[in-house]
């Protein structure tokens, strides 16, 4: 999550541009939502459950809103002309997230039907979604930091025309 900071602040000064705050908004959310969902899913294993369906409740409540929330992503990024073309980009972007966010459904109807299989489905989804917010973290900080070195080389232009006041 410090590293999402880093990025907001080097790349702060060039969000003027609908394009560079559309851009950073359809991928730094989704990120900060992925380390979100790693958090509760770590405070919700401290607590000290009666048994293990409401924990399983939570994972599946959780797992299924991460879903649709992708889906809604999907649709946003599409909308305002940032779709992922590459499998190699839509991997880390969509396939990881969707991927943690069904394997803690998974795991949750473990967890409530007793299975030995639950706590690996769990730890796994919560390994995918960490990873997919750490790629998309560094990611979106290399993209910030390009995009603004290519805002200042465009002001710096001497074929800039400047206007009077």
């Amino acid at each position: 999550m410090g590293l999402l900071f880093v990025a907001v602040t080097v790349g702060g000064t060039g969000f003027s541009e609908s394009r560079i705050v559309h851009g950073t908004r359809g991928f730094l959310t989704p990120t900060l939502v992925q380390f979100g969902t790693v958090l509760l899913q770590a405070l919700a294993v401290l607590v000290p459950w009666p048994s293990a369906w409401p924990i399983g409740i939570i994972f599946s409540l959780g797992g299924l809103t991460g879903l649709a929330y992708q889906i809604n992503v999907v649709v946003k990024r599409h909308r305002f002309g940032l779709a992922l073309h590459d499998w190699h980009d839509w991997l880390p972007y969509m396939g990881v997230p969707a991927l943690g966010s069904a394997g803690l459904v998974v795991g949750a109807v473990g967890l409530t039907c007793e299975k030995s299989f639950a706590p690996y489905a769990v730890a796994g989804s919560t390994t995918l979604l960490l990873f997919g917010g750490v790629y998309g973290a560094w990611d979106l900080t290399l993209w910030i930091i390009k995009d603004r070195a290519k805002t200042e080389r465009r002001d710096d232009s001497p074929n800039r025309s400047e206007s009077a006041p």
